[in-house]
C-alpha cells in the first residue's frame, strides 16, 4: 500500500509553527490539521494562542475549538479524528499538514499507535481529583512513577488530565499506558512525514516566548482568565499554563507583574519540555530560523526541503 505523504510542523511554543504552516498551505495547496492537546478547547484562546482568522488567511484549519471544556478527549480520540481528517483532505487532492507542539499526539499519529478500548471510571477520576486538590499533583504523578514509570518520565506534574487518565487506565485494565503502546503498533504507519521544526538559540526562543506572553496580556488574556476561574468545574481550563498563573493576580492574593513573570518562566520550562520531546524524533528537519534570515528565506526553504522529501518517497 502506498503511503500518504503529510507534512508536519511540530515544536515548541512561540517558535513560529502557525505562520510558517499557513505560508505552506497557500504554496503547496494544503490544509492544516492542529495537534495542540489545549487548542482543541473551545473559548481557551488567547492563552491557547489559537490563530486568529487573520493569521489563517483562509487555509482551513482542523482540530481546533470545537470541544467544551468540560469534555473529556483523550489521545485515541485526537489520533481517530486526525486519521479522518488527513483522509478527507488527501480525497480532495489537498496537502494534509499537520502542526502542533503536542509531541504525544504527533507521535501517536504518524507512528499509527492503535488504543485499546477501556472503561471510564468517573468515580475514580474525581478520587484522584480530590486527592490532587489535597495533596497536590507531585503526589500523583509520584503515584504514576510507582506503577508506570516510563509514563510518568514523560509528563509534568502540572498535566493533571494525562497523570489521572494514566492511573485509570491502569485501574481499569490492569496494563500500564507504556505497555499498552508497546503492543499498540500492531501495523506500519500508513504515513510518510516530512517533519520540520523551526530552530533557535535558547536565548532568542525565550525572548519570543516572553513577547508572545506581553501581547497575550495585551489582547485580553486577564479577562479571559477570569472567566474560566468563575467555573470551578473547569479542571482543564485551570490546568492550562496562562490561567493557573494568574489566579493569585486575580484572587487579590498578589501583584499582577510576580505572576506574569510566573507565566514567563512556566512558558519557558514547557517550551523546554517540548524541545527535549521532538529531540528524540531523528526524522525532524531542522531550520534555522535566527541569524538574520528573513521569514520568506525561511518559507523558501521550507518549500524545498518538502518537495525534496516528497520526489524521494515517490
Amino acid at each position: 500500500m502506498d503511503k500518504q505523504f503529510i507534512v508536519v510542523v511540530c515544536g515548541p511554543t512561540a517558535s513560529g509553527k502557525t505562520a510558517l504552516s499557513v505560508e505552506l498551505a497557500k504554496r503547496l495547496s494544503g490544509e492544516i490539521i492542529s495537534a495542540d492537546s489545549m487548542q482543541i478547547y473551545k473559548g481557551m484562546d488567547i492563552a491557547t494562542a489559537k490563530p486568529t482568522a487573520q493569521e489563517k488567511q483562509g487555509i482551513p484549519h482542523y482540530l481546533m475549538d470545537f470541544l467544551d471544556p468540560h469534555d473529556s478527549f483523550s489521545v485515541a480520540d485526537y489520533v481517530k479524528m486526525a486519521h479522518e481528517r488527513i483522509t478527507d483532505i488527501a480525497s480532495r487532492g489537498k496537502l494534509p499538514i499537520v502542526v502542533g507542539g503536542t509531541g504525544l499526539y504527533i507521535s501517536s499519529l504518524i507512528d499509527n499507535l492503535s488504543f485499546e478500548e477501556t472503561e471510564s471510571d468517573y468515580e475514580y477520576r474525581d478520587e484522584l481529583r480530590l486527592l490532587a486538590q489535597e495533596k497536590g499533583n507531585g503526589y500523583l504523578l509520584r503515584m504514576l512513577r510507582e506503577i508506570d514509570p516510563d509514563t510518568a518520565a514523560k509528563l509534568h506534574e502540572n498535566n493533571l488530565n494525562r497523570i489521572i487518565r494514566a492511573l485509570e487506565v491502569y485501574k481499569t485494565t490492569g496494563k500500564t499506558m507504556s505497555e499498552q503502546q508497546r503492543l499498540s503498533k500492531l501495523s506500519p504507519s500508513p504515513y510518510e512525514p516530512c517533519m520540520i521544526q523551526l530552530d533557535y538559540d535558547r536565548e532568542t526562543l525565550y525572548d519570543r516566548i516572553n513577547r508572545r506572553v506581553d501581547i497575550m496580556l495585551a489582547e485580553g488574556l486577564i479577562d479571559e482568565a477570569r472567566q474560566f476561574m468563575k467555573q470551578s468545574d473547569y479542571p482543564t481550563a485551570a490546568q492550562a499554563i496562562g490561567y493557573k498563573e494568574l489566579m493569585p493576580y486575580l484572587k487579590g492574593e498578589s501583584e499582577l507583574e510576580p505572576c506574569v513573570e510566573r507565566l514567563k518562566q512556566e512558558t519557558r520550562k514547557y517550551a523546554k519540555r517540548q524541545l527535549t520531546w521532538f529531540r528524540r524524533d531523528d526524522r525532524i528537519h531542522y531550520i534555522k530560523a535566527d541569524g538574520g534570515k528573513n521569514f520568506s528565506q525561511i518559507v523558501d526553504e521550507a518549500v524545498s526541503y518538502v518537495g525534496f522529501v516528497r520526489n524521494k518517497s515517490k
